[in-house]
């Protein structure tokens, strides 16, 4: 262990000593905290369609001139509900005591509502006025649209971490095979230390990179008012995604070292690299299909299989409510995956990264004793 620790030491030292890794870091926190603050900076005046029955339109548009209101009249509740789960309207007074909707609307516009409807009746009785009853008539939504918006940006920053560390992982490999400089390494370490060394290191690089981003990310989310709109239970959401990242990158990064360690020059990298990032290609736009399918078929057998797990099942639970068990079961399979790879990767690994030259195949590297 003293020896792989080493080796994740230099690494880590290494890489956070260079100038590339401090701007990039840098950089990826200003993007992130723009994209935070971007819905409200771009955010445009509001439209909104409502409905009445036997009640009488709020005068909403002096309370909020900024925004544009519609209004339409239905003969009776059951019109207005048709009209409500159609999406024809976003909302629909009723009786003046209720409102009618499906199950997601505005924060501005319950206020405006409330409160208009509030001065309205006041103005005619002078008596006090209870609020309004908000009513869904369709699933409860309040919190869907959030949960996309978290889903999609999840699968996206999951793809790059772990397309991109692998990739350093692969570049590591053949860097020190193609100058010879493992030669000297394996000399007092054993090629599972040199290994576990390197992945280990660029992982603890990896995480620091995605614990920037999401503390970023929610900190810009916060000040900017968007995290109101956040369901509940992100904070586990965080601690799972952070756990799944470190389960992707130990399979992708181990067998990104294993087919890497087959090549001695870096030119060789990207075509003995190709069946690893078309399983990782793979693997998003299946992540990517379950942002809006979270709970379909294919997204939920998926979340169950590696290495597809690893990005499918986090967006499940961005994306929906997930059962416990369902998530420790997905994980337990992913967790056998990885010790899989990792008695292959090393394996592989250990037998051809001393042999320079052409390329070598990985059938022989298997059958060699």
């Amino acid at each position: 262990m003293n020896g792989l620790m080493l080796v994740a030491r230099r690494e880590v030292v290494t890489q956070i000593r260079t100038k590339a890794f401090v701007i990039g870091l840098i950089i990826t926190a200003v993007l992130v905290a723009a994209v935070s603050f971007a819905p409200k900076v771009l955010d445009r005046p509001d439209s909104y369609t409502l409905g009445t029955v036997n009640s009488q339109q709020l005068p909403l548009q002096a309370a909020a001139p900024e925004a544009k209101f519609e209004w339409r009249t239905f003969p009776d509740e059951a019109a207005a509900k048709r009209a409500v789960l159609d999406g024809d309207v976003d909302a629909v007074l009723v009786n003046g005591t209720k409102v009618l909707t499906d199950g997601e609307i505005d924060d501005e516009v319950v206020v405006l509502l409330q409160s208009v409807n509030r001065e309205v009746r006041l103005g005619s009785v002078g008596v006090s006025i209870p609020p309004l009853q908000m009513e869904s008539v369709g699933a409860d939504t309040r919190y869907q649209s959030a949960r996309t918006g978290i889903a999609v940006v999840l699968v996206i920053v999951l793809f790059m971490m772990l397309i991109g560390q692998a990739m350093m992982v692969a570049m590591g490999v053949v860097e020190e095979k193609g100058s010879r400089i493992v030669e000297i390494l394996l000399s007092t370490l054993r090629p599972w230390q040199l290994l576990g060394g390197k992945i280990l290191g660029l992982g603890a690089l990896g995480l620091i990179n995605l614990v920037t981003i999401l503390a970023v990310g929610l900190g810009a989310a916060t000040v900017s008012g968007v995290a109101s709109d956040f369901p509940p239970g992100v904070p586990g959401l965080v601690a799972g995604v952070l756990v799944w990242f470190v389960l992707g990158y130990a399979f992708f990064a181990t067998l990104a070292a294993a087919f890497a360690s087959l090549v001695s020059r870096q030119e060789e990298v990207n075509s003995v690299m190709t069946p690893l990032t078309m399983l990782i290609m793979v693997t998003y736009f299946v992540a990517f299909y379950a942002t809006n399918e979270p709970t379909g078929t294919l997204a939920t057998v998926v979340s169950y299989v590696p290495p597809f797990s690893s990005m499918v099942m986090p967006v499940r639970m961005a994306a929906t409510e997930v059962p416990l068990w369902q998530v420790g079961l997905s994980m337990a399979g992913m967790v056998v995956a990885v010790v899989a790879v990792l008695a292959f990767g090393a394996k592989v690994y250990e037998r051809a990264v001393l042999r320079t030259g052409a390329r070598v195949k990985l059938g022989d590297v298997l059958r060699a004793r």
